[in-house]
C-alpha cells in the first residue's frame, strides 16, 4: 500500500511538471520502503581440516635427500658369509620375467631398474636354499604408487611373497597365508614409503618362522606351524626367487643371500 501511494504521488508531480519531481522520486520511494535492499552476505564458512590418520611404522625420508642423490649412491660391500646374487653390472644369474605388459629392465649405476609397466620383474635362475636362509636387499620406489618390491621366495616346497608398498602404496605383508593375501592376513601392516629413498629389507626363513625387517623395524614375525603358504597368481612367473613391481618403477641393489 505504501508503495502504491508513493507511486501515485510521483505520477501527479510529474504530470504537472512539478519542480520537486526528482526530490519526490528519491525521498518518497525510500520512505515507502520500495528500494530493494541487498541481503546480508552469509558469514564465511571455515574449511574443515582433513582428518588425522595414524600410520604405524611410518618412516620419513630426510628432507635433504633427493631421488637423484640417493639413486646414485654406491653399492655396499657384501657382508662376510653372504653370497652376492646381483653384481650391480649385469643380469648374470637373472632373467627378465615374462609378465604381460612389463616395463623395461635396466642395470645402471650399480642398481637394477624395474621400470613401470603393468608388472615388471626379474627371476633368479640359479639354485637357492628352500629354508634356513636370509635374503637382504635395498629397494626404492622411484615412480608410481603401488608395490616397488614384491620379493617371491621359497618356504620349503611352497612359494610366498613379501610385498612392500602394495594396495595403493603402503601395505606390507606376506602373500599368501592360508589363502589370504598381504592385505587380508595378520602380517598386514601400513608403512609410508617415500619416493627416492632406499629401504633396507631383510627376510629370514626357517622351518619355524618367517621374519622380515624394513630398516630396523621388524614387520613380520610369523610362526609357520599349521599354516599353508602360496602366492597370488600374478606372481607365478617369479618362482622360486624373484623381484617384481606393480605399475611402479622400482630400483634394487645389494642383493645378498646368507645360509643359516
Amino acid at each position: 500500500m505504501k508503495c502504491l501511494i508513493a507511486t501515485q504521488a510521483i505520477k501527479i508531480c510529474f504530470s504537472f511538471k512539478h519542480p520537486l519531481f526528482f526530490l519526490a522520486l528519491g525521498s518518497l520511494t525510500l520512505a515507502a520502503g520500495c528500494v530493494t535492499r541487498r541481503a546480508p552476505e552469509a558469514p564465511p564458512v571455515a574449511s574443515k581440516p582433513a582428518p588425522f590418520v595414524t600410520v604405524t611404522n611410518a618412516v620419513t625420508a630426510p628432507a635433504s635427500k633427493t631421488i637423484a642423490a640417493v639413486s646414485n649412491s654406491p653399492a655396499a660391500a657384501a657382508p662376510a658369509g653372504t653370497q652376492t646374487l646381483f653384481d650391480g653390472k649385469t643380469l648374470k644369474g637373472w632373467a627378465i620375467t615374462d609378465f604381460a605388459g612389463h616395463g623395461e629392465v635396466k642395470v645402471e649405476d650399480d642398481k637394477l631398474l624395474l621400470e613401470m609397466g603393468v608388472m615388471t620383474g626379474v627371476t633368479y635362475t640359479n639354485p637357492i636354499p628352500k629354508t634356513n636362509y636370509e635374503i637382504e636387499l635395498d629397494a626404492m620406489r622411484v615412480e608410481g604408487s603401488d608395490f616397488f618390491c614384491g620379493l617371491t621366495f621359497p618356504f620349503g616346497d611352497n612359494p610366498c611373497s613379501l610385498v612392500l608398498g602394495g594396495w595403493g602404496g603402503g601395505v606390507v605383508g606376506l602373500s599368501s597365508i592360508d589363502g589370504e593375501d598381504a592385505a587380508h592376513n595378520e602380517t598386514s601392516k601400513f608403512m609410508n614409503f617415500d619416493k627416492g629413498r632406499w629401504y633396507h629389507v631383510r627376510l629370514r626363513v626357517t622351518p619355524a618362522k618367517i621374519e622380515a625387517w624394513v630398516d630396523k623395524d621388524k614387520l613380520v614375525d610369523l610362526p609357520t606351524q599349521d599354516r599353508s603358504f602360496s602366492i597370488r597368481i600374478e606372481m607365478e612367473l617369479s618362482k622360486p626367487l624373484g623381484i617384481a613391481t606393480w605399475s611402479t618403477t622400482g630400483a634394487i641393489k645389494n642383493v645378498w643371500l646368507r645360509k643359516l
